[in-house]
C-alpha cells in the first residue's frame, strides 16, 4: 500500500497536471451524448453517469476534484446523465484494446506476478482464467509496463490495424489509434455502419480477427485436407501468406514450437514443393509424409501468429466505459494519447506519453527492473533510496514499488 506522503504527492501531481496551461482538454465527438466517469484521487471511488455540457466544465471538474482516471463511453445516449435503464441508447463505436496483460511473453515471468484471491496461491506470467489450485477466478497482480511487453501490444495493433482495413474496409480517417497510459493500446472505429450493431454482431468481428472457429481442413471426410483454393480472401488468404512467410526461414526450432514433432525433414527438405504444389495449386497431398494432422497443427499456428489477440469484451460492451484521450492513468502516470496511424511503427510511449517534465523527488524503492522515461535509463533498484525525476518516480509510486522519502538525506 502507498502510504500517506505518497498519496499526497501524486494528489498535487494530478492536480497541477489538470490545472496547468500544458493540459489539453481531450476532443470526443458528440461530446454531449456521452457518458462520463471518474475515479477519485482523495476518496478512492467510482462516480458514473455525469453528462458535461462543455469541455470547459469537464476541465474544471478536474481541477477541483482531481481524478486518478477518466472514462467515457463508447456509446451515445439520449440522456447519458440518467441511470443505465433511461440512458435511451443510440449507437456505439467500435472499441478495441490490445493489452500486453492479455500477450504471454518472455520478459512477463521476470516482472510480472499474480495472486489468488481464494487461496493465495501466486505465480509468475500472464494472469490465467482460473487458479491451477483451487480453481478460483479472482486475482489480484503486479505488472510492470516495460518496453518489451509494449512492443508485443504494438504488433497486435497493427495486425487489428490490418484486419480493420482491409477486411472490413474501414478507411484510415475512420480509425483512432491511442497509447492506452499503461501497457497497451487502443483503436476507436467510428462509422456509422458499425454504430448500430448489437452485441451479437461485434461478437462476429471480434471472432473474425481472433480467428474463432477458422479451419481450412474439408470436413467431409475424417482423413482430409486443406481446401483447394486457399488463398483467395479472408483469412484463406491470411493463412497462406502466412504460411509462405513462416516456411521461408523455417527451422527445426520452429517447427517444434509449432507443435511439430516429426516430419520435420519432410517440411524442410520440401519447402519449394509446399509453396508450389501445396499453397499454389491445392496439392495437398502431393508432398510424402505430410498427412492431415501436420497441416493442422501448422495452420492452427499460422492461424495464432496472423490473428489479433484483443480484449473480446471491450469491443462487444455496447455500454463500455473507455479511458479518455489526454487524460492520466492512475498506474503509470502517463498520458492516454492519440497518434496519427502512420507513425504506429515510430511511436515511444516511455517519451511522448509522459506527463511530468522537469523536477525530481526522492524516493525508497521496493523493487524495480531497468527502465526508460525519455532519453535517461533507471535503476535497477532493489531496497534501496534515490533521487528520481517527478515522471519516474510517479510512475514506482502508481505501481507501488516505491514510497516517497520525507526527510532531506537520502
Amino acid at each position: 500500500m502507498v502510504n500517506v506522503s505518497s498519496k499526497d504527492f501524486i494528489y498535487k501531481t494530478f492536480h497541477d497536471f489538470y490545472a496547468s496551461d500544458t493540459f489539453f482538454p481531450p476532443s470526443i465527438s458528440s461530446f454531449n451524448e456521452r457518458e462520463i466517469g471518474f475515479f477519485l484521487l482523495k476518496n478512492k471511488i467510482m462516480i458514473r453517469h455525469k453528462r458535461f455540457q462543455t469541455i470547459k466544465d469537464l476541465t474544471s471538474f478536474f481541477k477541483n476534484n482531481v481524478p486518478s482516471d477518466v472514462y467515457r463511453s463508447c456509446a451515445y445516449y439520449e440522456y447519458p446523465d440518467a441511470e443505465m435503464a433511461e440512458k435511451g441508447w443510440i449507437g456505439s463505436d467500435l472499441v478495441f484494446d490490445i493489452d500486453a496483460d492479455h500477450i504471454s511473453n518472455s520478459c512477463d515471468k521476470i516482472h510480472d506476478k499474480w495472486f489468488c484471491l481464494i487461496c493465495g496461491f501466486q505465480g509468475k506470467g500472464v494472469t490465467p482464467n482460473e487458479c491451477p489450485l483451487c480453481r478460483g477466478k479472482k486475482f489480484t497482480n503486479k505488472t510492470w509496463p516495460c518496453e518489451s511487453c509494449l512492443d508485443s501490444a504494438k504488433e497486435e495493433t497493427k495486425k487489428l490495424i490490418s484486419f480493420l482495413e482491409l477486411d472490413f474496409g474501414f478507411s484510415k480517417t475512420e480509425m483512432h489509434v491511442f497509447f492506452s497510459g499503461h501497457r497497451g493500446y487502443h483503436v476507436h472505429v467510428e462509422n456509422d455502419a458499425v454504430k448500430t450493431l448489437d452485441t451479437l454482431a461485434r461478437k462476429e468481428i471480434t471472432d473474425f480477427i481472433t480467428g474463432l472457429g477458422v479451419t481450412l481442413l474439408n470436413n467431409k471426410k475424417t482423413n482430409s485436407y486443406p481446401d483447394s483454393n486457399i488463398g483467395s480472401h479472408g483469412w484463406q488468404k491470411r493463412l497462406s501468406t502466412g504460411l509462405q512467410n513462416f516456411l521461408l526461414s523455417a527451422k527445426k526450432e520452429d517447427l517444434k514450437k509449432a507443435g511439430i514433432k516429426r516430419n520435420h525433414d519432410a517440411i524442410l527438405n520440401n519447402k519449394e514443393k509446399i509453396l508450389n504444389r501445396c499453397i499454389s495449386e491445392g496439392r495437398w497431398d502431393s508432398i510424402k509424409g505430410l498427412k492431415t494432422k501436420t497441416w493442422e497443427k501448422l495452420f492452427q499456428y499460422i492461424k495464432t501468429i496472423e490473428s489479433s489477440q484483443i480484449d473480446t469484451v471491450v469491443t462487444t460492451d455496447i455500454h463500455r466505459l473507455i479511458r479518455m484521450n489526454n487524460t492520466l492513468h492512475g498506474k503509470t502516470g502517463f498520458k492516454k494519447i492519440e497518434f496519427p496511424l502512420n507513425r504506429l511503427d515510430s511511436f515511444d510511449p516511455f517519451k511522448e506519453a509522459v506527463a511530468f517534465n522537469g523536477g525530481n523527488v526522492k524516493v525508497c524503492v521496493s523493487d524495480v527492473p531497468l527502465f526508460r522515461i525519455g532519453e535517461n535509463m533507471f535503476g535497477p533498484y532493489k531496497d534501496q533510496k534515490v533521487e528520481l525525476s517527478t515522471a519516474a518516480a510517479v510512475l514506482l509510486i502508481c505501481k507501488e514499488r516505491a514510497e516517497l522519502v520525507k526527510n532531506k538525506n537520502v
